[in-house]
Order: structure tokens, then C-alpha cells, then sequence
């Protein structure tokens, strides 16, 4: 499931983060890379611990949890507090998958569900697509800045080299109640369907209640909370 979010931050908040984030010091991206993702990666980064990227990810947790669309798709149960990388000209990240297990603050977190906000308008730079492979081919992901793309973590994924400019991005995993993606995907599907069939009929009508029942009763058996 690839699952493009819209307006996860407004314009003045794309507008902090970046303020925020020029002002501060960037290290090596390898950082927090496994070994094997350390071999092809060319970035920079915001260090983990910062002030800053506590800050701006207690920022894009927050609407996150306001944020249905997000939540229809990624079934949180634990949200990894977000990173934030940067790619200038003649950077890039290799094919690689992420790493199944994360640990902050002394939890372990299972990654289900890879997360990437975008905080650079695609005009700002050239190159820089974020391209995930699944069952179906290639997709190339560069969306407004503010917009996000969810993704299975057991994708094969890479970041096209930067030709021209910088591109900016907070970049974090969830661990989901729900650890198929086959499922959440079923799910995300029906939970739509039903906002959509209930604009229409409202929320009232026999077939909605029959469908939320049915979505509530997979979400039961699948969940592993």
C-alpha cells in the first residue's frame, strides 16, 4: 500500500521547520543507517537527539494525531519520533529496505509502516524522487512540501541523485496495530468506501452500519493490540 497524505503540515508550519532546520547543524546521514544502508547513503541530518528534532517532531506528531487519513492507514500503535534528512546536488540514497526494528527511549518498535514528509517544494530542486518498488513496478514520489507518502518498511526503496538544489524531509516509521500490509490495505480500502458511500446516504442508513460493523470486526481479529 502506498498511501499519499495531503496537507500534513499547513504553510506556515513547512515554513517553521525549515527556519528551524537552516538554522542548525547537519552530520552525516549514516548516522543512523544499518550496515548494509550505510554502504549507499549520501545525506545529511538533523542528529537524533537534537532540541530541534524533538521539537518539529512533537510538531508532526501532533497533527498526525488529528489527522484521519493518517490514521485510517497506518493503524498506529507506537509512532518513531521523527528524523529529518537533507540531499543536496550529487547526494543520494541507494536501493536498500529499512530496518525491521528501531529502538527510542529504551522501546523497541516494530517497522511496519515507512513515513516520509515532505518539507521542499518540488520545484525547489531537480532529481531527489523518492522511488518504491513493489509487486506492480516503480513509483517515483516527490510531493508538495507538507504532503506525505506512506509505504510499506519491507519495500525496496531509493532516492534519485540530486542534480539541482536541496530537498528537505522529515522522515520516521510506525509501528501498526495491524502488521500485514495486505490488511491494512483491505482495511484503509473499506474504512474509505464507507466515507464515501455516507456522503451519500448518511451515516444512519442500514448499509453503513452493516459496513462499519464488518470494518470494526476485521479490525478485532487482526489487530495485535
Amino acid at each position: 500500500m502506498l498511501a499519499h497524505i495531503e496537507a500534513v503540515l499547513s504553510a506556515d508550519q513547512v515554513a517553521l521547520c525549515r527556519e528551524r532546520l537552516a538554522a542548525s547543524e547537519w552530520v552525516d546521514g549514516r548516522v543512523t543507517a544499518g550496515q548494509q544502508s550505510a554502504e549507499v547513503k549520501r545525506n545529511l541530518q538533523i542528529p537524533e537527539g537534537a532540541p530541534v528534532a524533538r521539537e518539529l517532531g512533537d510538531l508532526i506528531l501532533g497533527v498526525l494525531g488529528r489527522n484521519p487519513h493518517f490514521v485510517s492507514a497506518a493503524l498506529p500503535r507506537r509512532v518513531f519520533p521523527p528524523l529529518f534528512n537533507r540531499y543536496d546536488a550529487g547526494m543520494d540514497f541507494g536501493a536498500h529496505v529499512d530496518n525491521a526494528i528501531r529502538f527510542s527511549n529504551g522501546v523497541r518498535f516494530r517497522t511496519d509502516v515507512s513515513c516520509t514528509l515532505f518539507l521542499s517544494e518540488p520545484e525547489e530542486y531537480d532529481g531527489g524522487e523518492l522511488i518504491i518498488e513493489d509487486v506492480y513496478g516503480e513509483h517515483a514520489v516527490k510531493l508538495a512540501a507538507g504532503d506525505m507518502i506512506l509505504y510499506p518498511a519491507t519495500s525496496l526503496h531509493r532516492v534519485a541523485p540530486i542534480t539541482r538544489g536541496s530537498r528537505w524531509a522529515a522522515f520516521f516509521w510506525t509501528q501498526s496495530m495491524v502488521k500485514s500490509d495486505e490488511q491494512r490495505t483491505l482495511l484503509l480500502n473499506l474504512d474509505q468506501a464507507i466515507q464515501k458511500l455516507s456522503l451519500k446516504v448518511g451515516q444512519g442508513d442500514p448499509e453503513i452500519v452493516s459496513l462499519t460493523g464488518g470494518y470494526h470486526n476485521l479490525l478485532r481479529m487482526w489487530s495485535e493490540v
